[in-house]
């Protein structure tokens, strides 16, 4: 296959050393942008607020102060936000494989009336700004349809809006279509349910995409600002994110850093821990035998 550089200019001794020239800027460019933001936040965080604020700024700080997460640990209470946090963020993820695997496996293998438009309907709602749908889903959990319930200061507010996510019921029904009907009819052969099909067979040999929409969907639940902020006016059931924004006007700078860098490290370690997942299952596009 042609490409812009063919393979007899590879194997030249001086395409072989334009390519691996080339390739290691591009690598370090993007290194530099993604790594220096994180290098600066966790050194600056162990600066003194008079360094920290200086004109230019040093490199590394004079005088290293470690001691500064411990301090903003204790001062901004963060093991509170850290629980409220993993509260909201486990929630939504429960709330998101409950209603986003069956809907996915119903679309694609139960094939119910009219389910590409149903699907197309759910797509179209990912063309909708974020900011378009905070008043509407904010008045209807204000006082829940059928049930009357206002959920302002409760996780529920922010469980019941994210179960139904149109993204990863795409993304499960793209990785059900690629299960052979085959394996799925001798099931029903032998007289197992589409309940039963569904827990037994197909969640088994699902699980790169069930850990790709697990880790989208704990990501999106821990960053999430705007809406926290809105259903959760009372300052000690806050997330971290809207705990530390509140906190950031009387907290010195430093301070502040190594909260943002304390707040970050749970996701840090998830994405690097099962990023070989996250490429597996979003690539995947048959199944091995």
């Amino acid at each position: 296959m042609r490409t812009l550089v063919s393979p007899t200019q590879l194997r030249s001794p001086r395409g072989r050393a334009v390519y691996w020239t080339i390739f290691t800027v591009v690598m370090a460019l993007f290194l530099l942008a993604f790594i220096f933001p994180l290098f600066w936040a966790v050194t600056g965080a162990m600066k003194d607020p008079a360094e920290l604020a200086r004109t230019p700024p040093t490199p590394l700080p004079t005088q290293w102060h470690p001691e500064a997460y411990g301090d903003a640990w204790s001062q901004m209470e963060l093991a509170q936000y850290f629980l409220n946090t993993v509260v909201v963020a486990v929630g939504a993820w429960a709330f998101q494989l409950a209603v986003d695997v069956p809907a996915a496996y119903a679309l694609s293998k139960l094939r119910p009336v009219l389910g590409n438009k149903i699907l197309a309907m759910m797509l179209v709602t990912l063309l909708l700004p974020a900011s378009a749908l905070l008043v509407p889903t904010y008045v209807t959990i204000t006082d829940l349809p059928i049930f009357g319930t206002n959920l302002i200061n409760s996780p529920t507010a922010i469980w019941f809006p994210a179960a139904a996510n149109a993204f990863n019921i795409y993304l499960l029904k793209r990785f059900f279509d690629q299960i052979p009907g085959e394996l799925l009819e001798a099931a029903v052969l032998d007289g197992a349910s589409q309940l039963r099909i569904l827990w037994r067979i197909v969640l088994p040999i699902s699980r790169p995409i069930l850990a790709v929409v697990s880790i989208l969907a704990i990501v999106a639940a821990w960053k999430d600002f705007i809406w926290p902020l809105l259903v959760f006016p009372d300052p000690g059931k806050q997330t971290l994110s809207v705990a530390i924004q509140r906190m950031q006007i009387d907290m010195p700078l430093n301070l502040l850093l190594a909260g943002l860098v304390l707040a970050s490290v749970p996701m840090v370690l998830l994405f690097l821990f099962f990023q070989r997942h996250i490429l597996a299952g979003l690539t995947d596009g048959s199944l091995k035998g």
